[in-house]
């Protein structure tokens, strides 16, 4: 793959204010000084495993399997320690920010799923952790929210713009600018300035290496194709990055349909956007015909973003993966699906990627698909009912 320093491709980059460049300087020498650290990745390798809970299984989903005739396997990241892939990041960002000893940590999230992981490890390692939520997400996920204040966090409530995720980002880079001696921003996808995009890919790669090592192992060949949901990318960047050098094996991403093709009715970047500079660096991004920033809209917290990781665009338009979109329907339908058939209940996110394999089922016949199921769907079970009664 043709990736250098700062860039994927054409992708990447670091397009922010000149102060933040000694301190993106720094997270860099300090990433690949401690990477590789023996004493550092012991420390990880524990939390991961006695903390967070890794590994996670592949789990064949016999039922759903029979119905719809595909070998469907699931990794399980909904069994992690606060029922998210997002755990793996946290860990990793919030002791290497220990390791270059920053004090504070902030966030963004719209889920909440990143937000609470963050709280969790602040909460484990001492550290004081601020996390900014948009106000439409507080108000769709106030479990999440209260979760966070339990653990210790400040919920900073951006009350401006879209009141997404996108705002909680933009206003965590202005308090990051404020704060770059004492503060580590822990981005939670693989989205933003270099080298954040490798940061995160890195610290979710263990997805990957853990599915791949599987089916090597239990079923003695690879999946025929790997899918994940997209919406910065890191859940899909992490599995991905096991498979990526195995050009025999599809790798699908699957977007954000929302309600039509409409613009501000879906969060499909890769499907419907533009090369742009957004939030730190340069990728694909929804803009209107003006050049602004888009509004989103996804059934999913966590997938309702403008932008996507620079890793993703660069593999999109290289071919090496696939994204489609998904409409909010049919990732309703891969919730049931899964739920009733498997006794599994997924997060919205994770339900986009059933979806589309549901939906598509027919050019998969007799195919071993392995899907990342990115989290549990616990925080969205409100969400589900007020769609289910047209709300």
């Amino acid at each position: 793959m043709d990736y250098n320093k700062y860039f994927y491709g054409e992708y990447g980059g670091q397009f922010v204010a000149e102060t933040l460049i000694p301190v993106l300087d720094e997270l860099e020498e300090s990433f690949f000084k401690y990477k590789d650290n023996t004493d550092f990745n012991e420390e990880l390798d524990y939390l991961l495993k006695n903390y967070a809970g890794r590994p996670t299984p592949v789990y064949f989903a016999r039922r759903l399997s029979e119905k719809y005739k595909v070998k469907i396997y699931l990794k399980r990241e909904d069994l992690l320690h606060t029922g998210a892939h997002k755990i793996n990041n946290t860990l990793g960002q919030a002791l290497l920010a220990k390791y270059m000893g920053k004090r504070r940590i902030i966030a963004e999230t719209g889920a909440g799923q990143h937000g609470v992981a963050t709280a969790t490890v602040c909460a484990l390692l001492g550290i004081d952790c601020t996390v900014y939520m948009g106000s439409l997400d507080a108000e769709r996920q106030k479990i999440n929210v209260e979760r966070m204040k339990m653990l210790g966090a400040k919920v900073k409530v951006v009350d401006f713009g879209s009141k997404t995720l996108k705002d909680a980002v933009s206003a965590a880079l202005k308090d990051w600018v404020t704060n770059v001696d004492t503060t580590h921003y822990l981005i939670g996808s693989a989205v933003g300035p270099y080298p954040f995009p490798e940061i995160v890919a890195h610290f979710q790669s263990v997805i990957g290496k853990e599915a791949r090592e599987y089916f090597i192992d239990e079923i003695g060949k690879l999946p025929d194709v790997v899918v994940a949901c997209v919406g910065g990318g890191s859940n899909a960047i992490g599995i991905f990055r096991g498979f990526i050098n195995d050009e025999q094996v599809r790798l699908i991403g699957v977007e954000a349909g929302g309600l039509s093709d409409k613009i501000g009715e879906h969060a499909s970047s890769l499907n419907f956007g533009k090369k742009g500079v957004f939030q730190g660096c340069l990728s694909k991004v929804l803009q209107t015909e003006n050049g602004q920033i888009a509004t989103v809209h996804s059934v999913s917290a966590g997938l309702d973003y403008p932008g996507v990781g620079p890793e993703h665009a660069y593999l999109c338009d290289t071919g090496r993966a696939e994204y489609y979109p998904i409409k909010d329907k049919d990732a309703v339908d891969g919730f049931f699906e899964l739920t009733r058939l498997e006794g599994i209940l997924p997060a919205l996110e994770s339900s986009h990627a059933i979806g589309f394999v549901i939906k598509h089922s027919k050019d998969f016949l007799g195919k071993t698909v392995l899907i990342n199921l990115s989290g549990r769907g616990d925080k969205d079970l409100h969400i589900i009912e007020d769609y289910v009664r047209g709300l």
